[in-house]
């Protein structure tokens, strides 16, 4: 036998009985067809469309057998009914932020963010390699729901302000809608928190029905028009260093998915994370630039608010905890990880990016400075 044509004939043998068997696959598979509730409006194309990633790409896995229908929030389901819907099995699966739903239970956050918690790549981290999937796969299960992480928006903007926020108390009697846990926080320091869905927020901001509203940042927010009615512009987001999305599936509909099915669910769910901090990463910047040459002022939190922001975040984690023994399991194992987390960053990730914006900064002041 000549052992090169034999050895270069592998590669095709192999390809040749890859491609015999797909078809074989195929036909045993059964044909599913799911339906998914967004929290979210369709005129946003970055966190809309994590969702319609996911469906796209499960078709894509299972030539064409098992087909997720998108829809927009209150199309079948108002945008905070999803989890009672997935539980119930009115619908197979939804896709939103878990900590819309932390009236019903305040550990939910930690599956979507919590305030002074972590970014992108630490809760990520969390969730895929650190033990977070599994202590709130344990909560879930109350809720006869199977989370999937799909999709991120990376750290957000602190909102638009009708006034400006110069001390803690300007924050009292503030009506603001803000999500999550951070509703609890503000309502400490004296504020009035609205839980309002992403396509109500312009009117109500409009009415004058709240004082000022977050949503996520620049691109999504002036794709909104929150600018043509709020004036200040605030950062950071202190309540989201990276909200993590989620693909919320009927516990028992999950479990009957094949194998297959399962591995090309779980594979689109990733594959939407990493395009959707993409995106936003991508357009964020040049849409800020747009809302500031528009007349949009830029306010950073004063310190003292974010001091008086943290300490009453950390007090309210622990009066929850003395008295929700789910949310404290989550919190100690989330709270421990966070910790490790920021004492690695501070030595490598912070300290590079400080000094490359320290020196570009500096770069951009002496290009503007006049020649002589």
């Amino acid at each position: 036998m000549n052992r090169r044509r034999f050895v270069a004939g592998a590669p095709l043998a192999a390809a040749a009985a890859t491609t015999l068997a797909a078809p074989a696959i195929a036909q045993s598979a059964p044909e599913l067809r799911w339906r998914c509730a967004s929290s979210f409006p369709k005129s946003l194309d970055t966190i809309y469309g994590a969702g319609e990633i996911v469906a796209k790409r499960v078709a894509a896995l299972t030539d064409g057998k098992f087909q997720i229908r998108m829809f927009a929030a209150g199309e079948i389901v108002p945008a905070f009914g999803t989890v009672d819907a997935v539980q119930q099995g009115t619908i197979e699966c939804s896709h939103t932020a878990s900590y819309y739903f932390v009236g019903k239970d305040p550990t939910f956050a930690f599956d979507g963010t919590v305030p002074f918690g972590m970014n992108f790549r630490q809760l990520n981290a969390w969730l895929n390699a650190g033990g977070g999937a599994e202590v709130m796969r344990e909560f879930f299960e109350s809720y006869n729901i199977v989370s999937l992480q799909a999709g991120n928006t990376g750290a957000q903007m602190g909102g638009w302000f009708r006034k400006e926020i110069r001390t803690v108390d300007d924050l009292k009697g503030l009506k603001m809608r803000i999500g999550g846990f951070a509703g609890n926080v503000i309502q400490k320091l004296g504020s009035v928190p609205q839980q309002i869905a992403g396509g109500d927020i312009y009117a109500s901001l409009e009415r004058g029905t709240i004082d000022a509203a977050e949503w996520i940042g620049p691109y999504d927010d002036e794709k909104l028009g929150f600018n043509r009615v709020a004036p200040y512009y605030y950062y950071p987001g202190w309540w989201e260093g990276g909200l993590n999305l989620s693909v919320h599936v009927n516990k028992a509909k999950y479990d009957e998915l094949p194998p297959l099915y399962k591995e090309a669910l779980l594979s689109a769910c990733r594959d939407a994370t990493i395009e959707t901090i993409a995106k936003y990463d991508a357009q964020n910047p040049q849409a800020l630039r747009r809302l500031l040459a528009a007349g949009t002022q830029l306010r950073a939190f004063p310190r003292e608010v974010m001091q008086a922001c943290y300490r009453a975040t950390f007090e309210l984690y622990d009066e929850t905890a003395a008295t929700n023994p789910r949310f404290k399991k989550v919190y100690d194992h989330f709270k421990a990880f966070r910790d490790t987390q920021l004492q690695w960053f501070r030595v490598a990730e912070n300290s590079y990016d400080s000094f490359v914006y320290l020196m570009q900064a500096q770069e951009q002041q002496q290009a503007a400075q006049p020649r002589r």
